[in-house]
């Protein structure tokens, strides 16, 4: 580090900068799936290899970071714990919406964020039907063949679209499920063009799901509503897209507004 109190590419150094640099270095670090080099983290940061180094060491010592055999570096276990709290808090503010969703549609809704490139479930409430949909809070799944999936990368940047379906395995679920890339992006700009993603069956056989994308917020993010195929009909779907549309849009503005008042 400079004796002027910059850095090497001449910014000004202080604690503030240097929690956004590492914040930075974590979350590229989770958009390449957990795993990176360093040269991978200085062309996706912008910051040099000597100040990428520093940071990361000291992520290492703290346990936030490990060293690879191959000598990348992943996201270290003591991540998770940070990672399940704010879990709970997100699926805490997001009960209320899915509720008032459950109130109107009757079938399970849900909150799914993206994570590593995968999609976690992070909230949800079972519908009023006997036969009920029951999304395990903490599973995940491909993005791949699920709505909530299809959601939230057809709101990511191309290149890093391109870059999770790399890493994807187009496992085969059902019949249904997309196991070409190529047929995956046009189901992507299908959901541009409508506005919701729906899941035909694709995760699990007799099951059917929309979900609308989180148009802004701490991280990608999708709700949705699931349920039997016989009660899934076209008619509630229609009437399911315009009330996730809007519970997406007030969890959104809530959780903005949690991270501006955190960062007052």
């Amino acid at each position: 580090m400079a004796g002027d109190g910059t850095s090497p590419i001449g910014q000004p150094t202080g604690g503030v900068q240097s929690v956004e640099r590492v914040l930075d270095l974590l979350e590229a670090m989770a958009d390449a799936g957990g795993v990176a080099g360093l040269s991978d983290l200085a062309a996706s940061s912008g910051l040099p290899l000597p100040t990428i180094h520093r940071l990361v060491r000291t992520l290492v010592d703290r346990g936030y970071v490990r060293q690879e055999p191959s000598r990348q570096y992943a996201l270290g276990p003591r991540l998770i714990r940070l990672g399940e709290s704010a879990s709970r808090m997100v699926g805490t503010w997001a009960a209320p919406h899915l509720t008032r969703l459950v109130d109107a549609l009757g079938e399970s809704a849900n909150l799914a964020l993206f994570d590593g490139g995968q999609v976690v479930y992070v909230a949800q409430v079972p519908g009023r039907h006997s036969m009920r949909m029951f999304t395990e809070v903490g599973r995940r799944v491909s993005p791949h063949c699920t709505a909530v999936g299809k959601a939230i990368l057809a709101q990511l940047p191309p290149a890093r679209v391109h870059d999770v379906l790399r890493r994807t395995d187009f496992v085969a679920h059902t019949p249904t499920t997309i196991t070409d890339p190529a047929t995956y992006l046009q189901a992507l700009d299908q959901v541009r063009e409508q506005g919701h993603a729906m899941d035909e069956g694709e995760q699990e056989i007799g099951v059917r799901c929309v979900a609308v994308g989180l148009d802004s917020g701490p991280a990608p993010a999708a709700l949705s509503i699931s349920g039997p195929t016989t009660r899934m009909t076209d008619d509630l779907i229609e009437r399911a897209v315009p009330e996730l549309r809007a519970a997406a849009d007030a969890l959104a503005a809530e959780l903005s507004m949690q991270r501006a008042v955190a960062g007052a």
